[in-house]
Protein backbone atom coordinates (compact mmCIF):
# COMPACT_ATOMS: atom_id res chain seq x y z
CA UNK A 1 0.00 0.00 0.00
CA UNK A 2 1.59 3.53 -0.76
CA UNK A 3 2.07 5.93 1.77
CA UNK A 4 0.07 9.45 1.81
CA UNK A 5 1.98 12.85 1.88
CA UNK A 6 1.47 14.27 4.83
CA UNK A 7 0.04 17.57 4.86
CA UNK A 8 1.17 21.03 6.47
CA UNK A 9 -0.57 24.21 7.51
CA UNK A 10 1.22 27.15 6.77
CA UNK A 11 1.29 31.04 7.40
CA UNK A 12 3.69 32.63 5.87
CA UNK A 13 4.12 36.56 5.84
CA UNK A 14 6.33 37.92 3.47
CA UNK A 15 8.01 41.56 3.46
CA UNK A 16 10.47 42.23 1.00
CA UNK A 17 11.40 45.66 1.20
CA UNK A 18 14.02 45.56 -1.78
CA UNK A 19 10.86 44.56 -3.79
CA UNK A 20 8.15 45.88 -2.27
CA UNK A 21 6.05 42.88 -1.58
CA UNK A 22 4.42 42.63 0.99
CA UNK A 23 1.73 39.50 1.96
CA UNK A 24 0.55 36.48 4.17
CA UNK A 25 0.64 33.57 2.02
CA UNK A 26 -1.81 30.71 3.70
CA UNK A 27 -0.16 27.85 2.01
CA UNK A 28 -1.23 23.97 2.33
CA UNK A 29 1.72 21.93 1.82
CA UNK A 30 2.08 18.27 0.72
CA UNK A 31 5.00 16.97 1.95
CA UNK A 32 5.63 13.62 -0.41
CA UNK A 33 6.53 10.27 1.55
CA UNK A 34 10.12 10.81 0.26
CA UNK A 35 10.71 14.16 1.17
CA UNK A 36 12.46 15.00 4.32
CA UNK A 37 11.96 17.79 6.75
CA UNK A 38 15.18 19.76 4.95
CA UNK A 39 13.63 19.31 1.38
CA UNK A 40 10.60 20.53 2.96
CA UNK A 41 11.67 23.94 4.82
CA UNK A 42 13.85 24.68 2.13
CA UNK A 43 11.33 24.60 -0.34
CA UNK A 44 9.33 26.93 2.36
CA UNK A 45 12.40 29.10 2.16
CA UNK A 46 12.62 29.56 -1.90
CA UNK A 47 8.99 30.12 -1.78
CA UNK A 48 9.49 33.10 0.64
CA UNK A 49 12.64 34.44 -1.28
CA UNK A 50 10.76 34.62 -4.58
CA UNK A 51 6.75 34.97 -3.34
CA UNK A 52 4.62 36.72 -5.65
CA UNK A 53 1.22 37.16 -6.30
CA UNK A 54 1.05 34.21 -9.23
CA UNK A 55 4.16 32.16 -7.38
CA UNK A 56 2.66 28.44 -6.89
CA UNK A 57 4.06 25.19 -4.79
CA UNK A 58 3.43 22.28 -7.64
CA UNK A 59 3.54 18.54 -7.76
CA UNK A 60 7.45 18.65 -7.32
CA UNK A 61 8.77 15.40 -6.73
CA UNK A 62 5.32 13.91 -7.71
CA UNK A 63 6.65 14.90 -11.37
CA UNK A 64 9.69 14.79 -13.28
CA UNK A 65 9.01 17.54 -15.48
CA UNK A 66 8.03 20.16 -13.34
CA UNK A 67 10.10 22.51 -10.78
CA UNK A 68 9.45 22.74 -6.88
CA UNK A 69 7.68 26.60 -7.76
CA UNK A 70 6.96 28.56 -10.73
CA UNK A 71 5.39 31.73 -11.90
CA UNK A 72 3.57 32.11 -14.36
CA UNK A 73 2.50 35.06 -16.92
CA UNK A 74 -1.46 35.61 -17.33
CA UNK A 75 -0.72 34.20 -20.73
CA UNK A 76 0.64 30.77 -19.34
CA UNK A 77 4.30 31.33 -20.08
CA UNK A 78 6.74 30.17 -17.48
CA UNK A 79 8.21 33.25 -15.88
CA UNK A 80 10.14 31.86 -13.25
CA UNK A 81 11.23 27.81 -12.26
CA UNK A 82 12.36 27.37 -8.95
CA UNK A 83 14.38 23.87 -8.04
CA UNK A 84 15.79 22.65 -5.23
CA UNK A 85 18.93 19.92 -4.39
CA UNK A 86 21.05 18.90 -7.28
CA UNK A 87 19.42 18.80 -10.71
CA UNK A 88 21.27 17.43 -13.57
CA UNK A 89 22.67 19.50 -16.13
CA UNK A 90 20.24 18.56 -18.55
CA UNK A 91 17.31 19.95 -16.57
CA UNK A 92 19.02 23.11 -16.15
CA UNK A 93 19.22 23.24 -19.37
CA UNK A 94 15.94 22.40 -20.43
CA UNK A 95 14.39 24.53 -17.51
CA UNK A 96 16.76 27.61 -19.11
CA UNK A 97 15.23 27.10 -22.26
CA UNK A 98 11.41 26.86 -20.81
CA UNK A 99 11.46 29.80 -17.98
CA UNK A 100 12.80 33.53 -18.38
CA UNK A 101 14.33 33.05 -15.21
CA UNK A 102 15.37 29.74 -13.35
CA UNK A 103 16.66 29.91 -9.57
CA UNK A 104 18.00 26.68 -7.66
CA UNK A 105 18.53 26.56 -4.95
CA UNK A 106 21.37 23.83 -3.53
CA UNK A 107 21.65 21.96 -0.62
CA UNK A 108 23.60 19.59 1.25
CA UNK A 109 27.14 20.63 1.92
CA UNK A 110 29.82 19.23 0.20
CA UNK A 111 27.92 17.11 -2.56
CA UNK A 112 26.17 20.13 -3.22
CA UNK A 113 29.96 21.75 -3.56
CA UNK A 114 30.90 18.96 -6.09
CA UNK A 115 27.61 19.32 -7.94
CA UNK A 116 28.22 22.97 -8.94
CA UNK A 117 31.96 22.09 -9.59
CA UNK A 118 30.49 19.36 -12.11
CA UNK A 119 27.95 21.65 -13.92
CA UNK A 120 28.74 25.19 -14.05
CA UNK A 121 31.08 24.86 -17.38
CA UNK A 122 28.01 23.83 -18.83
CA UNK A 123 25.46 26.38 -17.38
CA UNK A 124 27.11 29.70 -17.15
CA UNK A 125 26.47 30.74 -20.62
CA UNK A 126 23.24 30.76 -19.28
CA UNK A 127 21.66 34.39 -18.62
CA UNK A 128 18.59 33.45 -16.73
CA UNK A 129 20.19 30.98 -14.13
CA UNK A 130 21.02 31.72 -10.43
CA UNK A 131 22.44 29.57 -8.11
CA UNK A 132 22.57 29.77 -4.54
CA UNK A 133 23.79 27.34 -2.14
CA UNK A 134 22.31 27.01 1.94
CA UNK A 135 24.83 25.65 4.01
CA UNK A 136 24.31 22.00 5.27
CA UNK A 137 24.40 23.43 9.26
CA UNK A 138 21.57 26.21 8.28
CA UNK A 139 19.35 23.58 6.28
CA UNK A 140 19.72 20.88 9.19
CA UNK A 141 18.76 23.93 11.67
CA UNK A 142 16.07 24.97 9.54
CA UNK A 143 14.24 21.33 9.77
CA UNK A 144 14.37 21.60 12.99
CA UNK A 145 11.76 23.63 12.89
CA UNK A 146 9.54 21.80 11.34
CA UNK A 147 5.93 21.26 12.32
CA UNK A 148 2.42 20.56 10.68
CA UNK A 149 1.28 23.75 11.76
CA UNK A 150 3.39 26.72 11.23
Amino acid sequence: MAQKSTIYKVELSVSDMDRHYYETHKLTVAKHPSETDERLMVRLLAFALNAGEHLELTKGLSTDDEPDIWQKSLSGELDLWVALGLPSDKVVRQSCGKAGKVVVYAYGGRPAEVWWDKIKGTTTRFDNLQVTSFSEEATRDLAGLASRSM
